[in-house]
């Protein structure tokens, strides 16, 4: 048979008649160790695992604590991402406004996820609108209530009228200012627009808010109307009321 050294894993090859049918203790010549062999070659009852196998042993279970400090580290990471986009969805529907105050290509997509958004802070109220004629010539004029519903006091825009033709084409846009130019929370100003010599095509009228930066950048007059998809536009019709 051959006995191996549980100390130093050193092997020898012995008769079986030198064990015995009731075993033997043996030396190890190489270290000294001394161990029970049994008659067939088994080693002691209960014998611990060489130093190599303990080592073996042990080198697993650090592997395994290091793969479960591993998952945990990756659980607690996706946890906290998942709660980092939760949060950041949350403000950003609760601050959707001033989302798209700062951003405004952003109200688009606010839109389109079926989130309204005014990022001035102002609805209109009170729309009144005429059609007279100086002479001959045509004049609209548009008058109404700027209402701050924000919870802030606001700077105010300035007001967009845009008159559409039946197939919703713009065929005149003017700007006007509010009154007065800040607005505490809960209070209004109020607006007038003339637009002289208004096409008689024209067949609905369109309100809008705008920055007076946009504005400047449009054309004064009879420019196609932008969608910004910032505030819901006022419509009204603007055939009908002439003196």
């Amino acid at each position: 048979m051959i006995l191996t050294c549980p100390s130093c894993e050193t092997q020898y090859f012995a008769d079986d008649s030198t064990i015995g049918e009731s075993g033997r203790t043996v030396k190890c010549a190489a270290c000294g160790h001394s161990w029970f062999v049994g008659p067939t070659g088994g080693g002691e009852a209960g014998a611990r695992p060489t130093p190599a196998a303990a080592h073996e042993i042990y080198r697993e279970r650090v592997r395994e604590q290091r793969r479960q400090r591993s998952r945990f580290a990756a659980l607690l990471s996706w946890l906290f991402m998942a709660a980092l986009f939760f949060s950041l969805g949350v403000a950003a529907i609760m601050f959707r406004n001033d989302v798209v105050k700062a951003w405004p290509e952003a109200a688009a997509a606010y839109k389109l996820a079926g989130f309204t958004v005014n990022r001035f802070g102002i609805e209109f109220d009170s729309i009144e609108r005429s059609r007279t004629f100086n002479d001959t010539v045509p004049v609209v004029t548009v008058t109404g209530k700027a209402v701050n519903v924000a919870r802030t006091t606001v700077a105010t825009p300035l007001v967009r009228v845009d008159l559409k033709d039946e197939r919703g084409r713009t065929v005149a846009t003017k700007y006007g200012s509010i009154t007065p130019a800040r607005l505490p929370p809960g209070t209004h100003g109020t607006f007038q627009v003339v637009l002289e010599q208004a096409p008689m095509e024209s067949f609905e009228i369109e309100l809008s808010l705008e920055d007076k930066a946009g504005a400047q950048k449009a054309a004064p007059s009879r420019a196609p109307a932008e969608e910004t998809g910032d505030d819901a536009p006022a419509t009204e019709d603007a055939g009908g009321d002439g003196e």
